[in-house]
């Protein structure tokens, strides 16, 4: 077996924690709430990350940022940081340990406009010089591990992250995710994960790839492109917080298991009652419509009879108690085909 091969195989470590698997739930706005990770790491997934946090909100007490944060009952609280200075980085890292977070993620990779126009995100990989700062900010300012997720560079011209890689290690991370594609690429194209191989050959640091991962199949896929220690799942685990747990299930050979309907069911309900919970019922209900439409995609695919024009009445539904008994009913025996 080849030595790169061979490594994916040992078990991933962050500081004194070891992760149990190799697959990993992505930090996604508006997706990873608290609830969405708890259910993921109730079904396996071996390490789930928040949503990304603005540093500086997190830092003045910005109460949306606080529930961004929250990983109460997560075996693992990982939380992500965003930002372009070291003062609110550094700052931000404080209060996210103070309130229970075991790992840093520092953001490097999002994409976005509204966070690249900033100077930060992935357009943090436009001045190394500048990210090192806030490398250098967030682990003196903590005491736990620091982590880092970036893309493959800003765009084909610069391909840097083996670069930022190699500082990363020197500056102490303990683990590095790297998304197969440039920000220019946004979530255009194919991931292109035999481009993070240069990555692997930058760092004896564990490596996570991310992008298109949507099943055991890509996941090791992507290994065998990348050289990889793990695989990150994100756009394709809406609707389906399981999908973590079980890709990490399969990368260790272990046979797919029958669908735990109850369980499917438990959980959806659970992540829905958090986020009423969280924003109060009329936010909650509309904050949820994704989630509930996401929900219903893979239970009709699970064999689930989901009218159109019964969904479509559900999302446009301002009461979370009608919601919920849609959602109950989803992975019910009734509602077998």
């Amino acid at each position: 077996m080849h030595e790169l091969e061979a490594s994916a195989r040992k078990p991933i470590t962050l500081g004194s924690h070891v992760l149990a698997g190799r697959a990993l739930l992505a930090p996604m706005s508006g997706i990873t709430d608290h609830g969405f990770r708890m259910a993921a790491d109730r079904f396996g997934a071996s390490l789930v990350v928040s949503e990304m946090v603005a540093a500086d909100q997190l830092a003045l007490g910005d109460e949306e940022s606080r529930l961004r944060a929250e990983g109460e009952g997560i075996a693992l609280h990982v939380v992500q940081l965003a930002g372009c200075g070291p003062g609110p980085m550094s700052e931000g890292a404080r209060v996210a340990e103070a309130s229970g977070a075991q790992v840093i993620d520092i953001n490097m990779g999002c994409p976005a406009k509204r966070v690249t126009g900033g100077w930060s995100g992935s357009a943090l990989m436009r001045d190394l010089a500048h990210a090192q700062t806030l490398i250098d900010a967030v682990r003196d300012a903590v005491s736990v591990p620091v982590t880092l997720k970036m893309r493959l560079g800003w765009d084909e011209t610069a391909l840097n992250a083996p670069e930022l890689a190699r500082r990363a290690e020197d500056a102490g991370l303990a683990l590095v995710t790297v998304h197969g594609r440039t920000r220019q690429q946004f979530y255009k194209g194919q991931a292109n994960w035999a481009a993070v191989r240069a990555v692997r050959e930058a760092t004896r640091l564990p490596l996570i790839v991310n992008g298109d991962i949507a099943g055991p199949q890509e996941a090791k896929a992507a290994l065998e492109a990348s050289g990889a220690d793990g695989v990150m799942l994100g756009r394709a685990t809406l609707g389906r917080p399981w999908l973590v747990g079980e890709v990490a299930r399969a990368l260790e050979g272990m046979p797919e298991p029958a669908i735990d309907f109850a369980a499917r069911r438990d959980a959806l309900l659970a992540h829905y009652e958090s986020l009423i919970a969280a924003f109060g019922e009329k936010k909650g209900v509309r904050h949820a419509r994704k989630h509930v439409a996401a929900y219903a995609e893979h239970a009709a695919e699970a064999g689930a009879v989901v009218e159109a024009a019964e969904l479509a009445e559900i999302l446009q539904e301002n009461t979370a108690k009608r919601v919920l008994d849609f959602l109950a009913a989803l992975y019910s025996p009734a509602r077998a085909a």
